[in-house]
C-alpha cells in the first residue's frame, strides 16, 4: 500500500527527525498569506463552494489559519501533518473550525473532503506518483501548487537546485509542462492554472529582490518566457 510505504520511508526522513525545522525555522510562515490569496484566486474564479478543506503536508498550518479568516463560517478545515515538529506549531493556530492531525492522510482510509489542497509537497516525496494516485480520492476538488525549479538560470547555475535539494528536501523538479503532464499522469483533469510569482511577492534576499526588478517587467511582456529563463514561478493546478 502506497500509504504504508510512504509512511515507512518518511519515519526516518529530515521531516520528523527534526532536520527540517533546524534548515527551516519559521516553517515558511511568512509566505503563508501569499500563497492563501492565490488560493482564493481559484477558489473565487471558478466559483467553489466548499464545506470542508484538507491540506496534506500542511507545515505549521498557517495556510489554512489565513483561508479560514477570509472564507465562510461553515467552512471546515483539516491539516494533516507527518512532522511531529510542524504538529507542535500547528497547535497554536487550531480552533472549533480549524483541526490538526498528526499523522499521514494516506493511512485514514475514511477521510474525504470537499477540497484538497496539495502545496509545495509531493516535489519531496520519493514515490510522488503513487502518492499522487492515492490521494485522488481524498476530494472532488484539488489545488496543487508546483515549484517550478527548471530554469535556464537555475540550471545554468545548478546551486539552486542543489540548494532546494539539501535545505528544502526536494527530490523531484519540474517546469510547467511536466508538472502539468505528471498531474495527469496520475489520473487527474486539470481544470485551470496559472503561475504564481513567489519571487517577486516574496524575495528572500538582496539578489532575490534585484532580480525581482525584471522579472517583473518582463513577465508584462512574456510570462512564459520570464519563467523558462529567469524562474522563481510555482504552477497552481486545479484538477478533479
Amino acid at each position: 500500500m502506497v500509504g504504508d510505504e510512504q509512511t515507512e520511508v518518511c519515519s526516518t526522513n529530515m521531516y520528523q527527525t527534526g532536520e527540517y525545522l533546524k534548515k527551516n525555522p519559521t516553517y515558511h510562515v511568512e509566505d503563508s498569506p501569499f500563497k492563501a490569496d492565490q488560493i482564493l484566486t481559484m477558489i473565487e474564479k471558478h466559483n467553489l463552494k466548499p464545506h470542508s478543506i484538507c491540506e496534506v503536508g500542511c507545515g505549521a498550518g498557517e495556510i489554512l489559519n489565513q483561508l479560514q479568516k477570509k472564507l465562510p463560517a461553515d467552512v471546515q478545515f483539516y491539516g494533516y501533518e507527518i512532522s511531529p515538529q510542524a504538529f507542535e506549531l500547528c497547535q497554536e493556530r487550531e480552533n472549533e473550525r480549524l483541526h490538526f492531525f498528526c499523522e499521514d492522510l494516506l493511512t485514514n482510509t475514511s477521510a474525504t473532503f470537499d477540497l484538497l489542497l496539495c502545496l509545495d509537497v509531493f516535489e519531496h516525496v520519493e514515490d510522488y506518483l503513487g502518492f499522487l494516485k492515492s490521494i485522488r480520492t481524498k476530494a472532488e476538488h484539488k489545488i496543487f501548487h508546483i515549484p517550478l525549479d527548471l530554469s535556464v538560470q537555475w540550471l545554468w547555475r545548478a546551486t539552486p537546485i542543489m540548494l532546494g535539494r539539501e535545505q528544502l528536501g526536494h527530490l523531484h523538479y519540474f517546469n510547467k509542462e511536466t508538472a502539468l503532464a505528471t498531474v495527469a499522469y496520475a489520473g487527474y483533469e486539470i481544470i485551470d492554472w496559472f503561475y504564481t510569482p513567489g519571487a517577486i511577492a516574496n524575495p528572500r534576499s538582496l539578489k532575490a529582490k534585484l532580480a525581482s526588478f525584471p522579472r517583473r517587467i518582463l513577465s508584462g511582456i512574456n510570462q512564459d518566457l520570464v519563467v523558462r529563463i529567469l524562474g522563481g514561478y510555482s504552477l497552481l493546478v486545479l484538477a478533479k
